[in-house]
């Protein structure tokens, strides 16, 4: 897409590019979203920067109106395979919060220089600029949302001393931490006072715009009860702060998670969203204990725990899709910091950077496909909440039915899963780690002893290292690798690199499913071809298509 073709879609105001461009002014030194219901700029006053930290480092602050941070992020992270596409997850992911550029740039096999250099050409910033952005724009919603002390908001989101903070508040939004806390939109301050502690309000999102934010002052997990923003907030003394340690107020007791209303959130996607399908997806699959999916069809919230990098947390996500383009979600985090790594897993998990226009192009004009694509727009692929977990599920579904594979799961929660503290709803166990079925004889499965060499082999792989599953891998080395494990064969290999790692071009060409649909909608193998790079997607509308 040209510089030209990214002008009309500003004069057009095409939300359809939301995320995968951003548009900066140069009379006023703001970038927005291509759909910024702001007067379309001359196009000599306009650049064009393929990310958020591209901008800003190149002096452009938020607009405020369109709220660019908040739109879904850039569906081409999901399809490239390259160190770019890795790096960019990766970050996402907060890898150079939690181990530092040398910790990315040896995830990616490449060295620090070189991954600069290379994200640098491709989309205007490194690593560090990344994920500077990110932490931004963390602690931004947590200042906008929260009432949190600026001190606690500085560490939970992933800075590492009140002068950098302070610092990077003032280049980005050109306000200290207690001026941008007092700017929020007055529509939502409004709504907030409406509506209570749950008052819906629009903030900025953690990375490349990957959430919309609600407001919410019953954060007995996060913040003092009834605390306001304080005057002295405006500007910490870094100096007096360089001995604070990593604050312990920010922590939810275990015994707490999910016992409060958690951090609402607005998780944004793009275009239609096929809820319902999806929702059914998870609900077959849902292992008791980890996961629970409540209410009737069209109103129904799924739950699940997660293992985040600092502590456990719960995730409650809505079927009930807002007008906006957004599923509602509640985060019980056991740390605060898990903010931005909690977000990644569950829009991973409910696919939300997909680009339904993209894959409704191609599937849609397919002869055997057209007709399935129009009676379900926006179908998703869904992902998983974590990797090595859906690994462990694709072993245990090996040739059973997807019932029987559930039940299988909720065996080996039940007997080797971490219970939580205090028990949430049905909520009451983590998955187990792999470590934890490296050495175990697995005795609690009634399954082969084959199948339960095969658990243990990918245990040890996945807790060794010899294994890596994680947002950044290469897609087509994991598979290899996988293959080369006792008991992993094809399908379980690239269904995994479909759900686990995200790939959006997979298709299972063994599944009994898919090869009755093919046969049901006169669709053959050649057929495939025409579908790249989105066959993950057509295995799922064949997996949808009617039985007559």
């Amino acid at each position: 897409m040209n510089e030209d073709a990214r002008y009309e879609a500003v004069r057009g105001r095409d939300a359809r590019f939301d995320g995968e461009f951003f548009t900066a002014v140069l009379t006023t030194g703001i970038y927005c979203r291509p759909s910024c219901p702001a007067m379309t700029p001359k196009r000599e006053n306009v650049r064009f920067f393929p990310t958020a930290a591209a901008a800003q480092g190149s002096g452009f602050r938020a607009c405020r109106r369109c709220r660019p941070d908040a739109v879904p992020g850039s569906p081409e992270w999901n399809v490239r395979a390259d160190a770019v596409g890795r790096a960019m997850r990766l970050i996402a992911d907060g890898v150079v919060d939690r181990e530092g550029v040398n910790g990315l740039a040896s995830r990616l096999g490449y060295s620090a220089r070189q991954v600069q250099r290379q994200l640098n050409a491709e989309v205007g910033a490194g690593p560090v600029a990344l994920a500077r952005a990110q932490r931004a724009h963390t602690a931004r919603v947590l200042l906008q949302t929260t009432q949190l002390p600026v001190s606690e908001v500085a560490f939970a989101a992933g800075f590492e001393s009140i002068r950098q903070f302070n610092d990077t508040i003032r280049a980005i939004y050109a306000l200290t931490p207690t001026q941008l806390r007092e700017a929020r939109p007055k529509r939502d301050i409004a709504a907030q006072r409406r509506n209570g502690a749950r008052g819906s309000r629009t903030a900025t999102s953690a990375f490349g715009g990957s959430a919309q934010w609600l407001s919410a002052s019953e954060f007995s997990s996060v913040a003092r009860a009834g605390s306001e923003p304080r005057p002295g907030d405006a500007e910490i003394d870094p100096d007096a702060a360089q001995a604070v340690p990593v604050i312990s107020s920010i922590e939810v007791a275990a015994d707490q998670l999910g016992a409060n209303g958690g951090i609402p959130l607005r998780l944004a996607f793009r275009g239609p969203y096929a809820a319902a399908e999806l929702f059914d997806f998870l609900g077959r699959r849902a292992i008791a204990g980890v996961e629970e999916m409540l209410g009737e069809r069209g109103e129904r919230t799924y739950r699940r725990t997660l293992r985040l990098p600092a502590g456990a947390a719960i995730a409650e996500v809505d079927e009930q899709t807002g007008e906006g383009g957004w599923l509602e979600c509640r985060l019980h985090l056991g740390a605060l910091r898990d903010l931005t790594a909690g977000i990644q897993r569950l829009r991973r998990l409910f696919d939300l950077d997909a680009d339904p226009y993209a894959v409704s192009e191609r599937l849609g004009a397919d002869p055997v496909l057209g007709s399935l694509v129009r009676a379900r727009p926006g179908l998703r692929a869904p992902g998983a909440a974590d990797a090595e977990e859906l690994a462990v599920r694709a072993i245990l579904g090996q040739q059973v039915t997807v019932t029987a594979g559930r039940k299988l799961g909720e065996a080996l929660v039940a007997a080797y899963g971490q219970p939580l503290p205090q028990p949430s709803g049905g909520l009451t166990h983590l998955f187990p780690l792999p470590a934890d079925l490296a050495d175990n004889p697995l005795d609690a499965l009634g399954m082969p002893e084959s199948r339960r060499i095969s658990l243990r082999t990918l245990g040890a792989a996945l807790a060794g290292g010899a294994l890596r599953l994680d947002p950044g891998v290469d897609r087509d080395e994991a598979e290899r690798e996988l293959l080369a494990l006792r008991g992993i064969g094809p399908w379980t290999a690239r269904y995994i690199r479909m759900r686990g790692l995200g790939d959006p071009d997979v298709l299972l060409v063994g599944d009994v499913a898919i090869k009755a649909a093919m046969r049901r909608n006169g669709a053959v193998d050649a057929d495939a071809h025409a579908w790249q790079p989105w066959r993950s997607y057509a295995m799922h509308y064949l997996w949808n298509s009617p039985i007559a």
